[in-house]
Parts: C-alpha cells; structure tokens; sequence
C-alpha cells in the first residue's frame, strides 16, 4: 500500500506513503486515494479527513511520469480516471484539511486545491510545472484556481510553472497556516480536531453551498441556500445544540 488510510478519533487519517519517490503517485496509488476518498465519505463515523505526506522532503509531487506519460501517450489511459483522485465528483461534502510539507506540486498541488483547510510548512516549495512539459494542470486546476484566487496570481501559477515558497502562497490566498515545520502535524491536526466537534449536518450544509451555489443568479442561489439552511435547522444536532443553549 502506498496510500495509507486509518480512521482516529472522527478524522480519517490519509497519506501519501511513498517518500521515497517524493510520494510520486502511480496509476495505482490514484486508485487508492479515489477509494480512499469514497471510503472516508461513505464512512458515517469520519467527520474530517487530514491528508498528509510521508516523511519530510514532499506532500506529494503529482503523478509518476515515469509511468503515466508513456500510459497516457500510448492511450491505454484516460486523466479523467483521475477524477475520483482530485475529488472531482459529486456528493463530497466532508472537510479536507491538508498538512503540506516540502515539495507540492504538479498533482499534489492538484489535490490540495480540493482540500478546504491548508496548512503549510514555512519550508514547504509550490508549483505547477505542468506549462514547461508541453502539458496543463487539468487535475481540477484549471477549474478552481480561478475561483479560489485573483485571476493574475492564477496566470503567474500556470503560466511561469515557477517554484513558490509558502510564504508566496499565503499573500496570494490559497494557504490557511504556514507554521515552522515541527510544528505541522500539531496545527493540522487541531483544525481536524476543532472542525470534528461542530455540527455533522452544519459543515456538510457549508461545504455544499460553497461548492455549488456560486455558479447560480442571487434569486437561484438565495432559495438553494434557504433548502439548505432548512435542512441544517432542523437536524437533530441543531435541536441538541439549541437545548444547550437554552439551558445557559
């Protein structure tokens, strides 16, 4: 296995498990962290999932080319097999927090952008490389970036396929933390650890509407926001959380 999986305390624990390739993902580690991925959702027992790199030099530099060029030129394979990876589909509503350290780029980039909290170790190095391969981010880069950041900083991080310090991606708005590397596991962890006791039904409510109600008109987008608001009123958390709040 080199994508590591263990439920603790509400939070599925999920990680790159290869450091010694950079946590260089192969055709089947995609496979695993798509599983993974749908594991942690189907999972009424996870509340957050925390994905992280093994050892100290990567979180994870993106795909194997070794591998996956040759599959990919070849036709034997399909980027859009990669969707589950990428958490590209439908449904996911559960927090991701990422704790990033060392080397992020190419997919690992890709991935982190689908997480909800980053955080960041201060030696941690940035890029999207994929521009000076003669190929593009497509692992949902090419749709959230844009959305997640100014559309300048977006084109400085595909178009120049530079290397970034943390310290760059937090002014440009994509990073939560950036803390001294000893510290990472510590502070990602308490985010999973803090966002684990709120409202189950609250935080999926919330992470739903960030995904899928910026597209709509303001009346569209208004009445959706209502339908989900309702639901999270009247789940059995709200009710217990409005008894404790009541008895104050």
């Amino acid at each position: 296995m080199s994508i590591s999986y263990e439920v603790r305390k509400q939070i599925a624990h999920i990680c790159f498990d290869r450091p010694e390739k950079l946590n260089a993902l192969t055709l089947d580690m995609y496979e695993q962290l798509a599983r993974a991925f749908v594991r942690a959702n189907d999972d009424d027992g996870v509340r957050v999932v925390l994905l992280t790199g093994a050892g100290d030099r990567a979180f994870c530099v993106g795909a194997d080319l070794t591998e996956s060029i040759p599959a990919l030129a070849e036709g034997r394979f399909d980027i859009s097999e990669w969707d589950g990876a990428h958490i590209k589909q439908p449904g996911f509503y559960k927090p991701v927090v990422a704790a990033i350290n060392g080397l992020c780029m190419g997919g690992g980039f890709e991935i982190m952008l689908a997480a909800d909290i980053r955080v960041a170790a201060d030696s941690a190095i940035f890029a999207l490389p994929e521009a000076s391969l003669g190929f593009t981010p497509a692992g949902g880069t090419l749709v959230r970036l844009t959305r997640q950041i100014p559309y300048a900083y977006a084109m400085e991080l595909m178009m120049t396929a530079e290397r970034f310090p943390a310290s760059r991606l937090a002014e440009m708005g994509l990073l939560n933390r950036v803390v001294p590397a000893a510290e990472l596991a510590q502070v990602a962890l308490a985010y999973a650890e803090g966002i684990a006791q709120k409202g189950r039904v609250a935080i999926s409510v919330i992470k739903e509407a960030a995904l899928t109600l910026g597209h709509l008109s303001f009346q569209e987008a208004f009445a959706r926001e209502a339908k989900l608001g309702q639901r999270a009123f009247t789940s059995d958390e709200a009710r217990a959380g409005l008894q404790r709040f009541l008895a104050r």
